[in-house]
């Protein structure tokens, strides 16, 4: 996470959740869900599976984005080269990861760029 300067945003919040490997949420369990706080240098890592496409929606993760004491930025981070991503209505390239390797070994990055002076 980094400010606009890009300097790094220590604390922030991210708050995660996704589909599963058959485009279903799990809404009585839970899983697929969770939240971490960047580091010290406003880096964060968190594993987890590729979700699914589901009826409608490309490949996606939700995210809300909180840096401490400021607003809350809800958004999705897109995965490269999904056909899919010209038909969702919600879809934007800006929120496109970098995706190194293929899965199940693959890693993503995207840094969040947070309007903070």
């Amino acid at each position: 996470m980094l400010t606009r300067s890009c300097r790094p945003v220590p604390g922030a919040l991210l708050d995660m959740w996704h589909a599963n490997e058959y485009g279903d949420y799990d809404n009585d369990g839970f899983h697929y869900r969770g939240h971490l706080f960047a580091d010290a240098e406003g880096r964060y890592s968190f594993r987890t599976i590729v979700p699914a496409p589901y009826p409608g929606r490309t490949r996606h993760y939700h995210l809300k984005v909180q840096a401490p004491s400021r607003p809350i930025l809800t958004t999705q981070l897109y995965f490269p080269g999904e056909l899919a991503n010209i038909f969702d209505d919600y879809y934007t390239p800006e929120m496109l990861m970098h995706i190194e390797g293929t899965p199940p070994t693959s890693s993503a990055r995207f840094d969040f760029i947070l309007d903070i002076a």
